[in-house]
């Protein structure tokens, strides 16, 4: 917890006194809008504030920025209006607190589609304002590191939501060390027993990896000096947490056999020494084959630069070794805070250039993208860590995830070359479009403009971007196949009607009947007919005389009812008639209608049918009423009824491993019998259920829907 003084200190060391007394004008205003307010954690909000502030002014970063994460929350809280915050300190701290603000004030469907519409919102103000997405950071460290006085249902969201989103943000802008905090203290939460393990193991061998580093520390500076290369500092720090336990997941070993805990870094005076020194090292000792990187002449899209290579040190242990100048060591730690473009006077290099470019890139990728889940999905998949570094012919750098393939790295370069797609040359050799890309790959893409996307490259992509891309692609083909469908059937429902589209069109009736559909467009009418959505009854009832309406729905409702009784059952069964009684009348056919399903606790009317009994209705049930209610007759449930009773279940959930066992076990825990079972997944990877079930009566049906609703990734369940 840091006061005004120390913040003021800090950017002293880089801000002049006419921008401090600027500072302290925004810290007196902060006070006065924060000054009985609390964080969630229960500490004084102020506090926080001043947190967030100084951690970005130890990143030597603008006045601007400062201020902004000192007033990152007035426009949350209320405090503060975004002309006011513009009038006092300036656009851009205006522009900044806007950007980390929370989407406020607005209602979403579900608490997924919220949280798409924030990261989205964080997204666009970060392409426009990288600094954003630096207050942003700063802002979730601290509340990562209060994260133990929130609930622990809280702590897991926010952890998953750090480790998924803000870890490889940080990654993405170069800033190591924060990404290494962000990723540990979300490890803390998400994994707590590893995280004990893991940190009680580390703790209770401490002496003996400090006496292993001195020792190797000691052997590199000897070695090193014998052949001319003197480094500037060589340092033995412990991997951070996280990275160990992903080696231990990864490699599927026990924590005994993780022998690189330890990473080595050598900084040297110049790039010639670098290269000297990886020679150095492996005169030494024997490396580990793939395991030698060189991100000096192929750098990462941020910005970092370093020789990478692991060797079989002392004791045979594996240590990782990574070799770098100075100023390249200054950028691995810092990252777009080292060399920062919005310092007066200073212009924009190359690399911060490619850096900004690549966000931009990033950012437009994920506009594209409306559904929310896919959304999601896409900043999970465009945020990864990658494995593979590819080449294209003229040497510029593609990071992928491991397993992707040339389709992945042709909608990496472009989106009309990946759309072009129909080969590959890898390191001048002919491939399949599923070869899964090596390091080093030099990859040229062969296209064709007859060519277009396959639905089965889904199965071959590994990259957020290609398969976003791909659905894409794919939706617009459906959606022009669907247009022109819907224009045939219309047409001929039009015919049909003595009318067309183009006589609509021209009387303005055309208005008359978007309207009465409820279709914002001519297209929206056509690509609706064409899914079935407005089917040719719609356009009847909308263009029909009324009466002639009324006669037609009510007569096609009856003829319906007349139908549902005559597959039924011709005699009472024990279900049925014992089930329903109706006052003064006895040996009265009844059956139970197949259209809405009634069971016993739903509200319930009886229609006449011609010499055929009773079907019994819920209440509300539309095919009943659109009928003559003259022919209705007032029923009710048995008061002894013990049979069973069917109904239909509708459910929509996020797919995934498991899933349909867990409804199952649902469903025969509650004591309810499925009779029909029916799924499909959409593209959207969203699953849906169709299931028939008997169940006793209308509470225990509300008792399996609770119990339903409460599964893990379940979106909607409802009765059909």
């Amino acid at each position: 917890m840091v006061d005004f003084d120390e913040l003021k200190s800090t950017a002293a060391e880089h801000l002049s006194e006419d921008e401090l007394r600027t500072l302290e004008h925004a810290h007196a205003f902060a006070l006065e809008r924060h000054e009985h307010l609390h964080h969630s954690s229960g500490k004084s909000y102020i506090n926080h504030l001043l947190d967030v502030a100084n951690t970005v002014a130890s990143m030597h970063l603008d006045l601007a920025t400062i201020i902004a994460a000192l007033l990152h929350g007035v426009l949350k809280e209320d405090a503060a209006s975004l002309e006011e915050l513009e009038k006092k300190f300036g656009p851009d701290v205006a522009n900044i607190v806007n950007g980390t603000t929370k989407i406020t004030n607005v209602r979403y469907d579900s608490k997924m589609a919220y949280q798409a519409e924030n990261i989205r919102k964080l997204f666009l103000a970060m392409g426009s304002d990288i600094r954003v997405l630096l207050v942003k950071l700063a802002d979730r460290l601290h509340d990562m590191l209060l994260l133990r006085r929130e609930s622990p249902e809280k702590q897991r969201q926010l952890a998953r939501e750090t480790m998924d989103l803000y870890a490889p943000l940080a990654s993405r802008l170069g800033i190591d060390w924060l990404k290494r905090e962000l990723e540990d203290l979300s490890f803390q939460y998400l994994f707590p027993a590893e995280y004990k393990e893991l940190m009680g193991h580390l703790v209770n061998t401490l002496g003996e990896r400090e006496k292993y580093v001195d020792e190797v520390i000691g052997i590199l500076r000897e070695k090193l000096k014998k052949n001319g290369v003197i480094p500037v500092r060589v340092i033995g720090r412990p991997k951070h947490l996280y990275s160990i336990y992903k080696k231990l997941v990864v490699q599927n070993i026990p924590l005994e056999q993780v022998y690189d805990k330890v990473a080595f870094r050598i900084i040297v005076n110049t790039v010639k020494e670098c290269y000297e020194a990886l020679g150095t090292i492996h005169g030494r000792w024997t490396p580990v084959p793939g395991r030698i990187k060189d991100f000096i002449s192929s750098p990462k899209s941020n910005n970092y630069q370093s020789l990478h290579t692991t060797v079989a040190g002392p004791g045979g242990h594996f240590i990782e070794i990574q070799i770098r100048t100075d100023e390249m060591d200054r950028v691995a730690q810092e990252g777009v805070a080292a060399h920062w473009a919005y310092k007066e006077g200073q212009k924009i290099n190359s690399r911060d250039a490619r850096l900004f470019k690549e966000l931009k890139k990033l950012v437009q990728n994920l506009q594209e993208v409306e559904d929310p889940g896919e959304f999601l999905d896409s900043v999970r998949g465009e945020l990864f860590a990658p494995d593979v570094y590819a080449l294209t012919p003229t040497g510029e750098v593609r990071e992928m995830p491991r397993g992707s393939t040339p389709i992945d790295f042709a909608y990496a370069i472009h989106t009309a070359v990946g759309d072009q797609c129909t080969g590959a040359r890898v390191n001048g050799r002919l491939v399949q479009l599923r070869y899964e890309l090596q390091n080093g790959d030099i990859v040229e893409i062969i296209t064709s403009k007859n060519q277009h996307p396959k639905r089965a490259w889904l199965q071959l992509v590994k990259t957020s971007r290609a398969r976003a891309k791909i659905r894409q692609w794919l939706r617009k083909e459906e959606k022009e196949k669907t247009l022109q469908e819907g224009r045939e059937i219309c047409e001929r429902e039009l015919k049909r009607l003595n009318t067309s589209l183009k006589k609509l069109t021209k009387s303005g009736h055309i208005r008359l009947l978007l309207e009465e559909l409820r279709c914002n467009s001519l297209d929206d009418l056509l690509a609706k007919m064409g899914t079935g959505t407005i089917t040719s009854r719609h356009l009847e009832r909308v263009l029909l005389p009324k009466e002639i309406q009324q006669q037609e729905k009510q007569s096609q409702a009856e003829e319906q009812l007349e139908q549902l009784v005559e597959v039924g059952p011709q005699k009472p069964t024990p279900s049925t008639r014992g089930a329903v009684q109706i006052d003064g009348v006895d040996d009265m056919l009844i059956k139970i209608s197949q259209c809405c399903k009634p069971v016993p606790g739903d509200e319930i009317i009886g229609f006449i049918t011609t010499g055929k009994g009773i079907s019994v209705h819920k209440a509300q049930c539309p095919s009943l009423l659109a009928t003559d209610p003259t022919r209705w007759v007032e029923v009710s449930w048995a008061a002894n009824n013990q049979g069973k009773h069917r109904t239909e279940l509708f459910l929509r959930a996020d797919d995934r491993k498991n899933l349909l066992a867990d409804i199952s076990t649902l469903i025969s825990n509650d004591n309810a019998d499925v009779i029909e079972f029916s799924s499909r997944t959409t593209q959207e990877n969203i699953a849906e259920f169709y299931i028939t079930l008997e169940i006793d009566d209308k509470e225990h049906l509300q008792k399996l829907l609770t119990h339903l609703q409460q599964l893990p990734d379940m979106i909607e369940v409802r009765r059909r």
